[in-house]
C-alpha cells in the first residue's frame, strides 16, 4: 500500500466496546504501515542523495545530461557513489544551475507556444473578420438590388393607376354623355328642367 499523509490524517480507527480508546492491534498495524513506508521514502532519498553526489563530482555528468533535459528532477540514471563531504557550496551550485537551465527551457517553450497561439488567433481573427466584411457587402448589394426592384414595381403600379384613374374618368364622361344625348332625343325634359 502506498501511504500518503492523507491517510495518515484521514485514518479512523473502530471504537472498542466495553473499553475507552481504540483496538490496539488496528492502530499497532497502520503504525507497521507507516514504519515501511518511511523506510522506502528514506532509502529512496538517500539513493537519490547519492546520485546527486556523483553527478556533481564529475562522475557521470556525459549519461546524466541527456535525462535530466527530457525529464527533469532526478530522472537520471547514475551510478551510485558515496557523497562527497567538502563540496556542499559546489553541489548547490550545481543543483541551482540546473534548475535555472530548465526553468528558462520552459520559459521559452512557453513563450514559443504563447506567440504561436497569439498569432493563430490573430489570423482567425483576420479571416473572421474578412468574411463578416464580405457578407457585409454582399447584403448591401442584395438589399440594393431588392430596393430599386421596389421602387421599379412601385412607378409601374402609380402609373397603372394613374392610367386606371384616366380610363375610369374618360368612362364614366363617355357615360354621362351617352345619357344626356338619349334623354334629349326622346323628347323627355330633363329632370332638372322640371323643377324636382
Amino acid at each position: 500500500m502506498a501511504l500518503t499523509p492523507d491517510d495518515v490524517v484521514t485514518k479512523q480507527f473502530q471504537h472498542v466496546r466495553f473499553k475507552e480508546g481504540f483496538d490496539p492491534d488496528e492502530v499497532d498495524d497502520f503504525l507497521d504501515e507507516i514504519v515501511v513506508e518511511w523506510r522506502k521514502v528514506i532509502a529512496e532519498n538517500d539513493e537519490l542523495k547519492a546520485k546527486l553526489a556523483a553527478y556533481e563530482s564529475g562522475d557521470a555528468p556525459a549519461r546524466a545530461e541527456a535525462p535530466i533535459a527530457a525529464a527533469p528532477v532526478a530522472a537520471a540514471p547514475a551510478p551510485v557513489a558515496e557523497a562527497p563531504t567538502g563540496a556542499p557550496g559546489a553541489a548547490s551550485a550545481g543543483i541551482i544551475e540546473l534548475a535555472q537551465r530548465l526553468h528558462d527551457e520552459h520559459v521559452a517553450e512557453g513563450r514559443a507556444q504563447r506567440d504561436q497561439l497569439i498569432s493563430d488567433a490573430k489570423s482567425q481573427a483576420a479571416a473572421i473578420l474578412s468574411e463578416a466584411e464580405t457578407r457585409g457587402r454582399e447584403e448591401v448589394a442584395k438589399l440594393d438590388r431588392e430596393r430599386s426592384q421596389l421602387e421599379s414595381r412601385i412607378s409601374e403600379l402609380r402609373n397603372f393607376e394613374r392610367d386606371y384613374r384616366a380610363q375610369l374618368r374618360s368612362y364614366i364622361e363617355g357615360k354621362l354623355r351617352d345619357l344626356e344625348t338619349t334623354a334629349t332625343t326622346s323628347g323627355a325634359t330633363p329632370v332638372s328642367a322640371i323643377g324636382l
